[in-house]
C-alpha cells in the first residue's frame, strides 16, 4: 500500500509589516498601497517561480531579505543620482524583475524599462505589469547589446557580468552624464580594475536588514 505523500511546510510569506520597517532602515518610506504591491509582487514571483524558475529562492525569510530588502536598498542611491525626478532607467537582464520592478513600485515617478534575453522571464515581467497595473514598466525581450532605445539616464543590474562587460554592452544607451548603478555582493575587486580608464567608477557598501552577507553598490560615470 502506498503511503500518502508528506504535507510540505511552506516557509511564511513576507508581511506588509516586514516590508515597511525593512525598508525604513533603509530610509525608504513606502505608503500602505506601496506595501501591498510589493507583496503582490513577491507573491505573483512565488507562484510563477514553482514552474519556469526564475529565481533560486522560493519564498519565506529570504525571498524578504534577499529579493525585496536587496532591490529597495538600491532606492535611496537611485533617488540621489536622479535627484528624485521624473528619470529614465534600463534594468539588463532583469529576470524575475530584481530590482526592476520593485524600483517601479519604490519610486513611481521614474519610468523603467526591464530587459532580457530570456522570453519565459519576460512573459513573467509583462504578467506582473498587467495585474500590478504599472504604468511606468516597459518590457523588452532582447539582448542589450542589440537593444535600440532612446538613451537612458540611469542604468542599473543585479549580479550581472562583470563590470567592464556590463558598462560595454550597455554604452550606446546611457546618456551623456548619466550612470550605471551594478548591485554587488562581496567587493569585486578583480573587476574594478579591468575597467577601461574612460569609466570612473565610486563603491559604496550597503548594508541590508536581515541580511549578514556583503553588498556592494558600484556606480560608474564616464569621464
Amino acid at each position: 500500500m502506498r503511503r500518502p505523500p508528506r504535507a510540505i511546510s511552506l516557509p511564511p510569506e513576507p508581511t506588509a509589516e516586514a516590508v515597511g520597517s525593512g525598508a525604513a532602515l533603509l530610509g525608504v518610506a513606502l505608503t500602505a498601497a506601496q506595501r501591498e504591491q510589493l507583496l503582490a509582487y513577491a507573491r505573483l514571483l512565488v507562484r510563477w517561480n514553482a514552474t519556469h524558475n526564475l529565481t533560486a529562492i522560493r519564498g519565506g525569510e529570504q525571498l524578504l531579505t534577499h529579493h525585496l530588502l536587496d532591490s529597495l536598498a538600491l532606492v535611496p542611491h537611485f533617488l540621489r543620482v536622479t535627484q528624485g525626478g521624473a528619470a529614465r532607467a534600463l534594468d539588463v537582464g532583469s529576470g524575475g524583475g530584481l530590482p526592476g520592478m520593485v524600483l517601479a513600485i519604490a519610486v513611481p515617478q521614474a519610468r523603467l524599462m526591464l530587459v532580457d534575453a530570456v522570453q519565459k522571464k519576460c512573459a513573467f515581467l509583462v504578467q506582473a505589469r498587467l495585474e500590478l497595473r504599472l504604468g511606468n514598466v516597459e518590457v523588452a525581450h532582447a539582448r542589450v547589446e542589440a537593444l535600440r532605445a532612446p538613451p537612458f539616464d540611469v542604468i542599473v543590474s543585479r549580479a550581472l557580468a562583470t563590470l567592464a562587460q556590463f558598462t560595454d554592452w550597455t554604452r550606446h544607451l546611457l546618456k551623456a552624464g548619466g550612470c550605471w548603478l551594478a548591485m554587488k555582493g562581496r567587493l569585486p575587486t578583480d573587476e574594478l580594475a579591468a575597467l577601461p580608464p574612460q569609466v570612473r567608477a565610486t563603491v559604496v557598501p550597503l548594508s541590508v536588514p536581515g541580511l549578514d552577507e556583503q553588498r556592494h553598490l558600484i556606480e560608474m560615470r564616464t569621464t
